[in-house]
């Protein structure tokens, strides 16, 4: 996997640092803060992996047209690294609603929170 890249998109605390499986498996991983910046780096270094958090759209501007906090990341991806593998994070609170994404996109994986170093390393290397 050496040279390959992982998109960590970081927009809680809740999201664990796995920096050190990324490194073991000789990903290259790229942080990023919010999805807007993931989405401008897609264009100049489309990741091979993206792990991210899912965070339904209770009654916000999601609502409407989009499901989660992932939708458009997840538009643009199609268009620019078709081929990636998505891992999303979700809560057990947001359980219910992570299959609405599903319906939408392919996804790789889907793990409860909390989410340990084994469970992302086996669904980094499936």
């Amino acid at each position: 996997m050496a040279g390959t890249v992982v998109y960590s998109i970081i927009e809680s605390p809740a999201h664990p640092d796995f920096s050190t499986v990324f490194r073991a498996l000789s990903l290259e991983e790229m942080r990023f803060a919010s999805m807007r910046k993931a989405i401008a780096a897609l264009k100049r270094n489309p990741p091979a992996f993206v792990v991210a958090e899912f965070f339904y759209g209770w009654g916000n501007n999601y609502a409407g047209v989009n499901v989660s906090n992932l939708d458009v990341f997840l538009y643009s991806l199609q268009k620019y690294a078709p081929q990636a593998r998505v891992i999303v994070m979700v809560s057990k609170a947001e359980a219910e609603h992570v299959q609405k994404l599903c319906d939408l996109f392919p996804i790789h994986r889907v793990l409860m929170q909390p989410v340990s170093f084994g469970q992302i390393e086996e669904a980094l290397s499936n």
